[in-house]
């Protein structure tokens, strides 16, 4: 059975991971090994588990250890760590409200090759430098609930597993195969198009450009393997990138608003490039 240990010291070491450690930390806290994320609430913890990923411990609401967070606690099993304090206690310590009163403290898993996630895939989206952790998280479900197959990221993109980005996604982060581009070298936008192309993808930059065609041109649908490629809050992509890409597209827009957020933006073009624009009926 998982230990169930009220919090009665906050400086208890175990909790270091909840308490005093930024993300960046967790990132590395285990190095040469995988480092740990944060999940939030017992539906992405489920999420998480599914996905195969490994708890290392849980701190919750008491009033959860035979509530919401039993089934996931059970799940769990062994002997974890759970800790358990009142609401206001666990918001002290971490420093934000808890969703639904539950957190589980994950280890990481090695990324995968971009050919893996990419092999067998017709829809991709590509993420240049988007920062915003609930960006990144807003993407993902629209992502995976609009028939989108995988995600790629440039390496200065915020970290999909961040406690927040994780939260926002609903933990779609764990049902959509995702990984970095560049780790292993790849440049981009360079190599990484040129990647692409490889693989048989012909790539659409989201780009407010004069030669820029419209969304929902019927030759955009009818391609067969396609990566819709967004960029970062406020700067958009790079030119580089937008010159690269096979073909530069655009929203149409009412009432001269210039933009959309990029999360906004992602529904659309997801919608309307992924498996529902290539005629999928409800």
């Amino acid at each position: 059975m998982p230990k169930i240990i009220e919090i009665t010291d906050f400086s208890a070491e175990q909790l270091d991971i909840y308490a005093r450690l930024t993300e960046p930390q967790l990132l590395h806290i285990y190095e040469p090994e995988m480092g740990v994320f944060i999940a939030e609430s017992p539906k992405v913890i489920e999420r998480a588990l599914d996905a195969g990923y490994e708890p290392v411990s849980m701190l919750l609401e008491k009033k959860h250890v035979e509530g919401e967070a039993r089934m996931v606690i059970e799940r769990c099993g062994g002997d974890l760590p759970v800790f358990t304090a009142d609401f206001a206690v666990l918001a002290r310590l971490t420093g934000f409200a808890l969703t639904r009163g539950v957190l589980c403290a994950m280890r990481r898993k090695a990324l995968p090759d971009p050919l893996e996630v990419c092999g067998g895939a017709r829809r991709v989206v590509v993420l240049e430098d988007i920062v915003n952790p609930t960006n990144i998280g807003a993407i993902f479900r629209s992502a995976a609930a609009l028939g989108m197959d995988a995600v790629l990221l440039t390496p200065a993109c915020s970290n999909p597993l961040y406690r927040r980005a994780i939260r926002v996604s609903m933990g779609t982060v764990f049902q959509i195969p995702w990984t970095f581009l560049g780790v292993e070298g790849m440049s981009w936008p360079g190599q990484g198009v040129a990647f692409l192309h490889e693989m048989g993808f012909e790539t659409a930059a989201l780009a407010l450009c004069r030669d820029a065609i419209c969304i929902d041109t019927p030759q955009l649908r009818q391609v067969n393997k396609l990566a819709v490629v967004l960029g970062a809050e406020g700067d958009g992509l790079a030119e580089d990138t937008v010159a690269a890409c096979d073909y530069r597209v655009r929203i149409p827009m009412f009432h001269e608003v210039d933009s959309l957020n990029v999360a906004a933006a992602s529904a659309v073009a997801f919608w309307e490039l992924g498996k529902g624009g290539m005629g999928k009926i409800c």
